[in-house]
Parts: C-alpha cells; sequence; structure tokens
C-alpha cells in the first residue's frame, strides 16, 4: 500500500475489493460492540493513512492525515457503515424465506448464573 507504482485509486479499489472482504467475512451475525467497531476503525484508517499517504503542511512540514480528512476523502464509507449495510442485505434475504421459524424462535429453558463451567478438565 506504500509502493509508488500503483495511483491512490487502485489502492483504494483493492482494498475495498480483496482487504475489507477478508476482514467482514460473516459480519451479517457479528454482535458488534462498541470496543469492536472501535477496533475495525483503527485497522481501516491504518491502511488508509498509508494508501493516502501523509500531507504537507503550509510551512513545508509534513504530517500523517486527521481522522476527518480521511472520512472526507472515502466520503463517510467507512467499515461500521459497510457491515451494518452488510446486516441489512441479509435481513432482507432472510424476509424472502420461505421458512420464518428463524425469526419466530423462542428459547426453552434458562441458563444457569455465574461463570460456565469447566467441562474440558
Amino acid at each position: 500500500m506504500k509502493s509508488g507504482a500503483l495511483n491512490r485509486s487502485s489502492k483504494l479499489k483493492i482494498y475495498k475489493s480483496l482487504i475489507r472482504p477478508v476482514v467482514t467475512y460473516g459480519c451479517e451475525s457479528w454482535a458488534l460492540t462498541n470496543r469492536d467497531e472501535k477496533h475495525l476503525r483503527t485497522f481501516e484508517r491504518r491502511i488508509l493513512r498509508k494508501i493516502f499517504g501523509p500531507v504537507q503542511n503550509e510551512d513545508g512540514s509534513w504530517r500523517i492525515r486527521m481522522n476527518y480528512e480521511l472520512n472526507e476523502l472515502i466520503e463517510n464509507a467507512d467499515i461500521v457503515r459497510f457491515i451494518k449495510s452488510r446486516r441489512i442485505v441479509w435481513l432482507g434475504h432472510v424476509m424472502q424465506m420461505d421458512d420464518k421459524r428463524i425469526l419466530e424462535w423462542k428459547t426453552i429453558g434458562t441458563r444457569i448464573r455465574g461463570r460456565p463451567r469447566k467441562r474440558w478438565i
């Protein structure tokens, strides 16, 4: 991603078509927490900073791009929004299914309180 042989648009296409699908494989069924979202956004910003590189200030010094600058460059299409859109697409597929047992399923019984037992010992 740091190579000068490819232009930025090609690197961005590689990211969106190869890297992001691998990272978000199975994201439709993830239970995302705020911590997971933070880690995913950090991962994406790290790659975008490598793709777009540093920016030169008015005084001639170089600095890394800030988060809002990266969001402007990718038009606020971050990885968490991508995951949430994939969930909506998956819900559409589930809603079209003939068998609606997935949506109407009720749990049977209750779990015991406390930490799960170590059954592997």
